[in-house]
């Protein structure tokens, strides 16, 4: 199992998530030449080293070349760039999704239709390069969940391109609704847009719990250095192996009823039709019902499609008026078939493995009774001969 932990508690930015995730790992040579394949010219990343309060970490700045000339683009340009790249079917999914997030947020706030949306500074080539970014650095880890903390907003007013605004700012007030926040921790925007958007698409869940082993530990330096709190997103990596147990865990139902005025010779007949109706197993355990009178309970394991036709059965060839149903968790182990030649013939044996090791194996009954009526010997003969030929299975 591989996860991926936000540590947000100084917020997130789109350049301080590539920051982190370069930190962590991820070959800057690699994500740029992903970000090639947008084919659109005019930036390039600048990737340094950097500190903030004492702790050091990767800085990445999406460099634009001639800023005078940049476009403001809606989101049909964007998903234009993003579709017509040779990007992975999975990194272009993910960057439209993050791109939707906010253009569907920017259009609540203005009231206007999401294909009037301008993207100013989403649409402008630094932040196309960190959300695109951004699923890329996510699909070259290959991590299996995402989590995150809760998201540290900040405080006091930040300038968008529509005049001063309250932090959060209105589309990221929206981007993170329903999500866990903090607010206040300084008095400036900790959180962008960008880097609402990126969690609100990617993470799998919200939590403060780290339940897992920490394996790695990268920070991503924000531009800001204007306060006690280190401008840093933090990102935590846990890798640890799994571990191939050989057992499955599987849901069953189990039926049950008291019987104490049934012929006994019937159980038998009950047990053959229970099983040839694909009951897992089937059992009788003798009880003392009420007025001390001795009786048996029935019990039947099977899956839960089986449990129509063996309730059939049980209210049909038995004497009960009623069962017990629950549902259950089986843990069964793996198991393999061989078959192993021996001087009497060829018998099937069942192996149970768990953790890659056979740790019993059981000469079929059936194979064993037919070899021993046919060669008129015991069936212990049979089953010593299996064993000491379980070395050759055919």
């Amino acid at each position: 199992m591989k996860i991926l932990y936000y540590d947000c508690f100084a917020g997130i930015s789109g350049d301080m998530n590539l920051g982190a995730m370069i930190d962590l790992g991820v070959d800057a040579a690699y994500l740029e030449a992903e970000l090639k394949k947008l084919n659109i010219e005019g930036f390039h990343l600048e990737i340094t080293k950097d500190m903030r309060r004492g702790i050091s970490g990767t800085k990445a700045e999406v460099i634009v070349e001639n800023p005078d000339n940049e476009k403001h683009r809606h989101l049909r340009h964007v998903e234009e760039i993003v579709n017509n790249s040779s990007l992975s079917d999975k990194v272009k999914a993910d960057s439209l999704k993050i791109f939707k997030l906010i253009a569907y947020a920017e259009a609540k706030v203005h009231q206007i239709e999401v294909e009037r949306v301008h993207f100013h500074e989403v649409g402008a080539l630094d932040s196309i390069a960190d959300i695109v970014g951004a699923a890329i650095c996510l699909d070259y880890l290959k991590v299996d969940k995402v989590l995150s903390s809760p998201i540290q907003l900040g405080g006091g007013t930040v300038k968008c391109a529509h005049g001063i605004m309250p932090v959060p700012a209105p589309a990221t007030a929206l981007i993170v609704e329903n999500i866990p926040v903090k607010l206040g921790l300084v008095q400036h925007e900790a959180t962008t847009p960008t880097g609402a958007a990126i969690l609100a698409a990617m993470v799998d869940e919200f939590t403060e719990q780290i339940n897992f082993p920490i394996t790695k530990t990268a920070y991503g330096i924000g531009h800001r250095d204007v306060s006690e709190v280190p401008n840093v997103l933090r990102v935590f990596l846990s890798e640890e192996a799994t571990k191939t147990t050989d057992v499955t865990e599987e849901t069953a139902t189990v039926l049950e009823c008291n019987i104490d005025d049934m012929n006994p010779e019937r159980y038998d007949f009950i047990m053959e039709q229970l099983f040839n109706a694909g009951a897992s197993d089937a059992w009788l355990v003798p009880i003392v019902m009420k007025k001390s009178r001795p009786a048996n309970m029935l019990s039947v394991l099977c899956n839960p499609e089986k449990v129509s036709r063996l309730k059939e059965i049980i209210f049909t060839q038995s004497t009960t008026i009623g069962l017990r149903e629950y549902a259950i968790k089986k843990s069964v182990l793996k198991r393999n078939e061989i078959t192993v030649k021996t001087k009497f013939g060829n018998v099937r044996v069942k192996q149970s493995i768990f953790e890659g090791k056979i740790v019993r194996s059981k000469p079929e009954f059936d194979d064993c009774r037919a070899i021993a009526v046919q060669q008129n010997c015991s069936i212990e003969d049979v089953e010593r001969e299996v064993y000491n030929n379980m070395n050759q299975p055919l």
